[in-house]
């Protein structure tokens, strides 16, 4: 029997639901000041998390958050505040003084309630919060033993689980009310391995929005001999060649070098803010003509999918470079109305305490048309980057540093030998425009990534097909990420 979906939140001590009764008494605190618009974002949050080394269960936690967060506009001015305290007295504060950034008697009349049934990508049979902890922990033994099994150089294994489930409301003074119930996993293997005093380390993980049956497809197993492979791979590493240098980016989670030096200067807040390298280009030509970049929040189970955004807006695939031209940017409703445009349903807040902006879901490069096998052997000496590890970006101008943690030399159009502490180094936009070879197997990354913003975090997906750039600077030294694995 499938899950029911989720209606409204409820207040605590089960006294009432939200309802559209007590939705439309609190727009009205909100307005009262005279804002244009108003809106109100209800949460409630479970979260569990395992943690297994050594062998045994070493930790294992649950946390629960419960909240509404109140914003009102007028003009180009925002009002917020947020309450863990769902009460009605509470509530109705926290309104009242959301709807400060006003300051007039006129208040705007509501229009009907218009509800609505997104559509549905992420629906589960059970939840895995609902799964007993003895199963959980039996799929991080499963890991635990795999990996130590897989070579007699292991000498250390970690394996983690992370559950979620999200349930939100959204209220808004232009009618909506709308709702949606968000589940999310990772699952997560790392190992040691030592050979004559050297050791390297190695990871797998992976997950979305999606609950037991992930593991139908990538066991415990699985992700624990990745890890182990990647550990073994790594021992025998050499140093990376420097300077310039072709680059060829392997499918799927490389997409991370696109989120980070292109993605964030394609937010809409950057260009309304004039900070983003890419403020006024729209129509212009910003990448190599194979390029074609979107924001695809409607990918089924993916971890950057959403039903509906965090203002209630229902997600639509944003394209933003068509073929090397700028198309567009990833809106929320301020950027939108700045911008004279539609809303692309990319508004997101890490939580009810946070108010929304424009983020981006699953960002992609789609397929171009050559084979892989093609890509690899045009080149006579490159590097093949397999697995991205920690970046930085400058949203302004687009200059990146990216560490690597699985990559190799190509030599005469062969994958030869594993690199150790490769890092790129380059500029966003040059890089799109160097893009000489696309491949047709665009994949997308497995659940791992985690965007930060603005002191905001949320869950994102990448992709890309197999990438060949003519020319990327090699080297410089280990950093960190904006986006996390």
């Amino acid at each position: 029997m499938m899950t029911k979906r989720y209606q409204a939140p409820f207040l605590p001590g089960g006294v009432s639901p939200v309802d559209t009764t007590i939705a439309e008494e609190l727009l009205r605190i909100a307005l009262e000041q005279g804002g244009d618009y108003a809106d109100l974002f209800f949460e409630f949050n479970i979260s569990g998390s395992y943690s297994y080394d050594e062998g045994i269960l070493k930790s294992a936690g649950r946390a629960a958050a419960t909240g509404l967060g109140v914003r009102v506009m007028k003009g180009d001015a925002t009002g917020y505040a947020y309450v863990e305290d769902l009460t009605l007295e509470a509530m109705k504060h926290a309104a009242k003084t959301a709807a400060q950034i006003a300051s007039s008697n006129t208040t705007l009349s509501l229009p009907a309630w218009k509800t609505s049934t997104p559509v549905e990508r992420y629906l589960l049979e059970t939840s895995l919060l609902e799964i007993d902890g003895a199963t959980k922990r039996g799929l991080l033994a499963r890991a635990d033993q795999a990996a130590r099994a897989a070579d007699a150089r292991v000498i250390q294994v970690q394996a983690s689980l992370s559950e979620e489930l999200k349930e939100i409301l959204i209220a808004t003074s232009d009618g909506k009310f709308v709702s949606d119930r968000q589940p999310l996993m990772r699952f997560g293997v790392s190992v040691i391995v030592e050979q004559g005093g050297l050791r390297q380390s190695g990871s797998s993980g992976g997950g979305g929005r999606c609950g037991l049956e992930y593991f139908e497809t990538k066991s415990p197993e699985w992700h624990a001999q990745q890890a182990v492979r990647q550990a073994v791979t790594m021992l025998e590493a050499k140093e990376a060649p420097a300077g310039e240098l072709e680059v060829v980016l392997a499918p799927g989670d490389s997409g991370i070098l696109l989120h980070e030096a292109v993605g964030h200067g394609l937010e809409a807040d950057f260009n309304r803010k004039r900070t983003s390298n890419y403020t006024d280009q729209v129509g212009t030509q910003v990448a190599s003509e194979l390029c074609t970049v979107v924001d695809d929040a409607t990918l089924m189970h993916s971890r950057g999918s959403i039903n509906i955004d965090d203002e209630g807006n229902q997600p639509q695939t944003a394209l933003l470079i068509e073929n090397g031209i700028l198309q567009g940017y990833m809106h929320d409703r301020h950027s939108a109305a700045f911008f004279h445009t539609s809303l692309s349903g990319n508004g997101r807040r890490e939580s009810f305490a946070c108010h929304p902006m424009p983020r981006m879901t699953n960002t992609l490069l789609l397929n171009g048309p050559h084979e892989p096998e093609e890509i690899i052997q045009s080149v006579k000496y490159g590097i093949y980057a397999k697995r991205f590890g920690g970046g930085q970006v400058d949203i302004s101008n687009g200059d990146f540093v990216f560490s690597l943690t699985e990559s190799y030399l190509i030599e005469n159009g062969k994958i030869t030998a594993p690199l150790k502490d490769v890092n790129l180094i380059g500029n966003g936009p040059e890089v799109m425009r160097k893009v000489v070879m696309l491949g047709n197997d665009m994949q997308t990354s497995d659940g791992i990534w985690t965007c930060g913003k603005d002191g905001q975090s949320v869950p994102v997906g990448v992709g890309c097909p197999t990438t060949k750039i003519s020319a990327v600077t090699v080297g410089g030294t280990q950093v960190t990420s904006g986006a996390s694995s």
